[in-house]
């Protein structure tokens, strides 16, 4: 659902959310979540469920293990072929182990919170919600031009919108285009949104582990017996040789 995915990208443009998620029959079912949580068939019971789930996240750490014990990370959050780098790396540990996408995941967080809502005004503040939760900005203030389009046909109704009004759901859809066009969005477009989130959240893993190795040789240093050494460069340091 690319609408939804723009939601995920770039929280200030959630527009094109309302334009799939908003239809009732496009809601995923729960079980398709069991992707990224290696749940077992349904048809299996207690230990042997247990078990199935315990094999699939364990093929899942394996197979990511095995890929970053190949690949070259070089810990640099302030340089972009780094950063890049680091992305493309994290991509193909997604993409071989079967696992989620932060994009992918607030896709399901808003297909599963907004399943069974029938009405469009609680889907906006359930989508307004999620947005908050995951620490998304809305600085061009779609939201309020969303509430707005749906504030206007819901005038010209003259009732609530319910999310299986086929006739008012066109309406509102069509004030949605207006607003995707003033701010500029584009469906073509949700690919690019979509890596400039990757890269975001590649920068910010980088910061992470830059930190965290900083901290563990500021720690070592204190230590006697590697007092008088000089620490390396955390660029120098090769993840592979720690894992």
């Amino acid at each position: 659902m690319p609408l939804a995915s723009r939601f995920l990208y770039r929280s200030t443009r959630q527009v094109y959310t309302g334009h799939m998620i908003l239809q009732p029959e496009q809601a995923s079912s729960a079980r398709s979540f069991a992707k990224a949580t290696g749940s077992a068939p349904s048809a299996l019971k207690g230990d042997e469920m247990l078990k199935g789930i315990f094999l699939e996240v364990k093929k899942k750490f394996e197979t990511a293990l095995g890929i970053l014990q190949k690949e070259k990370i070089t810990i640099d959050p302030d340089d972009p072929a780094a950063v890049s780098e680091y992305a493309r790396v994290m991509k193909t540990v997604r993409q071989k182990a079967d696992l989620f996408s932060e994009s992918q995941r607030i896709k399901y967080t808003i297909e599963s919170r907004t399943q069974g809502i029938p009405d469009a005004r609680s889907y906006l503040l359930a989508l307004k919600e999620i947005r908050i939760k995951r620490g998304l900005t809305d600085e061009q203030g779609a939201e309020a031009m969303m509430m707005d389009a749906l504030e206007k046909v819901e005038q010209e109704l003259k009732k609530p919108l319910m999310r299986n009004d086929k006739k008012g759901m066109a309406l509102l859809m069509t004030e949605f285009d207006k607003i995707n066009q003033k701010l500029g969005i584009r469906r073509e477009d949700l690919p690019k949104y979509e890596e400039q989130l990757e890269f975001k959240i590649a920068k910010a893993q980088l910061e992470e582990l830059k930190k965290d190795a900083l901290e563990a040789m500021d720690t070592q240093k204190k230590r006697e017996e590697f007092k008088d050494e000089e620490m390396p460069n955390v660029k120098s340091l090769d993840i592979r040789n720690f894992i």
